[in-house]
């Protein structure tokens, strides 16, 4: 794949690798999310409409623009699922929703698994049934691995979860794999590193959680002991990638079936983490690391190499340009709310 990138928007992109989506029609499950919220960014801009299907809209994460249709309900409610294919007939999916966070999935592990697997398949379901979806792409993650040892993740690796959220996510990757090769689906299953941006309000992360701490005045606080190692893809490329994984699923039958991983190849330690942000916005706080955290794999690196040469995709935004633009949704939003 040697297509040259242009541009679009705040990022590099080709023509031929990502397509115009004039006239498409994108059912957008997790919608509300942060990947959720960049992937509608991204469809509209392309020219499409999204359908975005979410449990928890709230005013803090509407998305008011026109093309956008927001749908409150549970990917898990099959008739609502056969309603909108039927009334709506959206021709792309991307299926995003998900329970994420790994805390309550290590406390809650049946409404993890429920909303995870049973979410999939109830999904899966209503696009077999419905026939007219035409590209379809399904999120696993990197968690999905499990533990490697510290060797890079490649789409080669075997699946080996140890614990509910990283299992969750193992399903899903298969039910996805299940429904390509079984039924014909054209499903393609991406495997994202791990991601920040603006708009993420799970403080128990890293990224939203120290910038909230800093603007508060506070320390920042790193749950782990601060060296568990972690790939960091900023969300805006992770939605590119989601675009041009289904441009590719719905015109080459090779990948069907088929999971790629997308990483930027920025590693670093919770501890580093911390500590970048903290630089750009010019903060002495310094991180309290209490090494509470439990059930978490101490490194994982992820190998995108396979996405760069067969679909012609590669990370555009580095580290600090990521982080300064998070930095300044966060500035914006806190100063909203206080207001």
């Amino acid at each position: 794949m040697g297509d040259r990138l242009g541009t679009v928007g705040d990022m590099d992109l080709t023509e031929s690798t990502i397509g115009r989506w004039s006239g498409r029609r994108v059912l957008v499950t997790g919608a509300a999310g942060l990947l959720g919220r960049a992937v509608t960014e991204v469809v509209l801009q392309r020219g499409g409409s999204v359908l975005g299907l979410d449990i928890a809209w709230t005013d803090a994460n509407r998305i008011d623009a026109p093309g956008v249709v927001e749908i409150a309900g549970d990917i898990r409610d099959r008739d609502l699922l056969d309603r909108l294919h039927r009334d709506e007939r959206p021709d792309t999916l991307i299926h995003l929703a998900a329970q994420t966070l790994v805390g309550p999935a290590v406390e809650d592990p049946i409404e993890t698994f429920s909303t995870n697997v049973e979410g999939s398949w109830t999904v899966l379901e209503a696009c077999r049934a419905a026939g007219t979806v035409e590209r379809i792409v399904v999120a696993s993650s990197d968690k999905a691995y499990g533990d490697a040892g510290g060797r890079p993740y490649r789409e080669t690796t075997p699946l080996r979860p140890a614990h509910p959220y990283d299992a969750s996510k193992a399903m899903t990757d298969l039910l996805g794999r299940t429904y390509a090769q079984t039924y014909g689906l054209p499903i393609a299953i991406s495997r994202c590193a791990n991601l920040y941006g603006g708009g993420d309000l799970n403080w128990s992360r890293i990224v939203p959680g120290t910038i909230r701490s800093v603007l508060e005045g506070e320390a920042p606080v790193i749950r782990s002991d601060g060296t568990f190692v972690r790939d960091y893809l900023y969300v805006r490329d992770a939605a590119t990638a989601m675009l041009v994984l289904a441009q590719a699923v719905g015109r080459r039958p090779a990948v069907r079936g088929e999971a790629y991983n997308f990483a930027a190849g920025q590693r670093l330690s919770a501890l580093e983490m911390a500590e970048r942000i903290l630089a750009v916005m010019g903060s002495a706080l310094r991180p309290r690391i209490l090494a509470i955290s439990r059930n978490e794999v101490p490194v994982q690196r992820v190998d995108a190499s396979r996405a760069r040469h067969e679909l012609g995709w590669r990370a555009q935004v580095r580290l600090r340009t990521g982080l300064a633009r998070t930095v300044d949704w966060y500035r914006t939003y806190f100063g909203a709310a206080a207001s």
